[in-house]
């Protein structure tokens, strides 16, 4: 299991919120989280949610041959899974020290405190037994992955139906719950785990941490009690060393939490039995909330449409008259139209720089235009008037089309003449003068 470490500051948050007795998602010190318990439709299917923490069990069973050193006892496998759906930190393909851990916790908590009456699986002593098979998959982790799988387990053997059977001589009769009911396991109590985590070297205490508290804690101190205050197994780990006060402090605090969640468990397990008695609808379908996105399904509610009218014109006359605001348009040429609030336009607004850069082109263009005007004749207006043609040129010698307001455009032969240069040149006066000699 790879998890990504904490950040120093994330850590400093965390101790020192504990230290004032705060918890992220608002919980007093020994309160635990929300437990949701859900069936499915078949019999040993559950869904136990601590908190974000959700686990899946499902229990299964099959006729084998028993141990030869206890021939007349069933046989009880515990396996939990962590999948990479739960959190990204699992590795799959692999048995994490974690799991390993969990498994053997689980092991000694349900198999070894004898919960479960082994003896009433045994069909034929020597010959044929019940193996029930307890398969829990944790579905999100949020932390305290062994206390929602010890309810888990726990729910699911209580919920579970093995089929009936029947023993004429050396025949085994297996009968379906259509032809007969299925009969329930012999449970003599229910053993759920309850942890504890310990920080600062055991000055702090917390109940059900979750997983952000888990990482910054210094140890972990797991009880797995039932409702008569009978310990059926203890582990502490984290190397940190415990008071005999601190123990019996959380044995007397796993009592209580213990008679909670076992009352939690057998009020689930009754509404469930009476709901399949009744022949209401059950499932893990039903278990979803109808009011939230993935609901399959949501009632319709009535809604009473006689007075809208009525309604709509109070909602009107009560309301005030909105305000009259006309903009003005402002059309700085024929033919424009407005857009926008009619603001004057700053867009074309020129820098200092940029003026006297100006100011230095417009004498160019000033030689520029004096020029052509002696070589085409045509009389062109000053530059700094509302009507001042445009003259458009891309190179030394092509058609320019000098734009005019309501005037046709008029083409005239020119050449463009270097903004170095100052004054006209005199070639072109000197070619007409050979021209008129020789006419």
């Amino acid at each position: 299991m790879k998890e990504t470490p904490l950040s120093n500051c994330e850590r400093r948050f965390l101790l020192r919120a504990i230290e004032e007795k705060k918890r992220l998602d608002g919980r007093q010190t020994y309160d635990y989280r929300n437990i949701k318990i859900s069936f499915g439709t078949d019999y040993g299917c559950c869904i136990v949610e601590l908190g974000k923490t959700r686990v899946l069990g499902q229990v299964s069973c099959e006729l084998v041959s028993p141990k030869l050193n206890r021939a007349t006892e069933g046989i009880l496998f515990f396996n939990l899974e962590l999948s990479q759906m739960a959190a990204p930190a699992f590795e799959p393909g692999r048995q994490s020290d974690l799991l390993v851990k969990l498994n053997r916790l689980l092991e000694r908590c349900l198999r070894n405190s004898k919960c479960i009456d082994t003896e009433s699986l045994c069909v034929v002593a020597g010959e044929k037994v019940w193996q029930i098979r307890v398969d829990l998959h944790l579905l999100n982790h949020d932390g305290n992955i062994i206390d929602a799988a010890s309810i888990a387990a726990i729910v699911a053997l209580c919920h579970f139906r093995r089929p009936d059977v029947s023993v004429q001589g050396d025949e085994v009769t297996l009968y379906t719950p259509e032809e007969r009911d299925p009969v329930p396991l012999s449970i003599h109590h229910m053993p759920i785990c309850v942890s504890f985590a310990f920080f600062q070297q055991g000055t702090y205490l917390l109940v059900d941490p979750n997983e952000r508290e888990e990482r910054v804690m210094d140890g972990l101190l797991v009880i797995a009690m039932n409702k008569h205050r009978e310990i059926c197994t203890i582990q502490s780990s984290g190397g940190i060393m415990l008071l005999k006060d601190q123990v019996l402090r959380c044995s007397k605090i796993a009592g209580v939490k213990v008679l909670e969640i076992t009352e939690l468990i057998q009020k689930a397990l009754e509404n469930d039995q009476k709901v399949r008695k009744e022949g209401g609808k059950y499932g893990f379908a039903e278990s979803i909330a109808s009011q939230r996105i993935t609901a399959f399904k949501m009632e319709k509610a009535p809604i009473d449409t006689s007075d809208v009218e009525e309604k709509a014109e109070e909602i009107i006359a009560e309301a005030e008259p909105p305000l009259e605001v006309v903009s003005n348009p402002v059309l700085w040429t024929p033919g424009t139209a407005q857009i926008g609030e009619g603001v004057e336009n700053s867009w074309g607004d020129l820098e200092d720089s940029e003026k006297e850069e100006e100011d230095e082109d417009g004498t160019d263009e000033a030689i520029i235009l004096d020029s052509i005007k002696m070589d085409t004749g045509v009389e062109v207006s000053n530059i700094g008037s509302q009507d001042a043609p445009i003259v458009l040129s891309d190179s030394e010698e092509e058609e320019m089309i000098i734009l005019e307001p309501d005037k046709n455009p008029k083409k005239i032969r020119t050449q463009t003449i270097s903004a170095k240069q100052e004054a006209p040149s005199k070639k072109p006066v000197r070619k007409r003068k050979k021209k008129r000699a020789a006419n």
